[in-house]
């Protein structure tokens, strides 16, 4: 292959457009990462917390112990797109699409029955639910968004869909359940920097007030 003045030039530019892009990528993952560190914090309020680094410029993992209200622990694990990247990033727009904020509550009252509400078309591969086969299934509508609705009592749903409703952008909500053989409360959503701390304060408010009340405990 012969070598030509142009071709030099062009990976030239392509490793100084390249670097640039690394150095402008990694610093607004950076701010991201300290941003919904800290407005998550700063509305869950640990007594205690952990935090695990997942490496490069991509995310980490939080462990909070709470331990005060309905919530025994509130974790989460933020993944970011790879902006550092300028060759993988458009991959990641197809692939990834979006960052993701996945939040697991571990809530002092017992989860009696299982619920989800899934975004359709969001998931590519299906995540395995425990007794799928034995839920009700239906599809609703929220914020011009279809959802799979999974569930034992209908109520469930009701409950779960004014949550997601009352969020700033309800169709960030892409996945959330109640499963009681984890007893776990999980919630699936793409975060915005502007949003966050209200929508993680109606999330923390729905645990210790609508979670705890008879229909989702008996």
């Amino acid at each position: 292959m012969e070598i030509t003045a142009g071709l030099i030039l062009a990976i030239m530019v392509l490793a100084a457009v390249s670097s640039i892009q690394f150095y402008k990528g990694r610093k607004l993952n950076l701010q991201l990462m300290q941003h919904y560190l800290r407005s998550i914090e700063d509305v869950v309020k640990p007594e205690d917390k952990e935090y695990v680094w997942l490496g490069g410029y991509i995310g980490f993992r939080a462990y909070y112990k709470v331990s005060r209200d309905n919530i025994r622990k509130f974790e989460y694990t933020l993944t970011l797109l790879p902006r550092q990247s300028i060759l993988y990033f458009p991959v990641s727009l197809l692939t990834s699409r979006h960052d993701k904020l996945y939040i697991v509550v571990r809530p002092f009252n017992q989860i009696k029955r299982e619920a989800h509400l899934i975004q359709k078309g969001y998931y590519r591969i299906k995540p395995r639910i425990e007794n799928e086969e034995l839920l009700q299934r239906e599809i609703i509508e929220i914020d011009g968004k279809k959802y799979e609705a999974l569930y034992e009592k209908r109520r469930d749903i009701e409950r779960l869909r004014y949550l997601v409703e009352s969020l700033s952008k309800p169709h960030n909500v892409k996945h959330v359940s109640l499963t009681p053989d984890t007893n776990v409360f999980y919630v699936l959503m793409k975060p915005e920097p502007d949003t966050i701390e209200g929508d993680i304060s109606k999330i923390v408010r729905f645990v210790n007030e609508k979670l705890r009340e008879s229909p989702f405990s008996s």
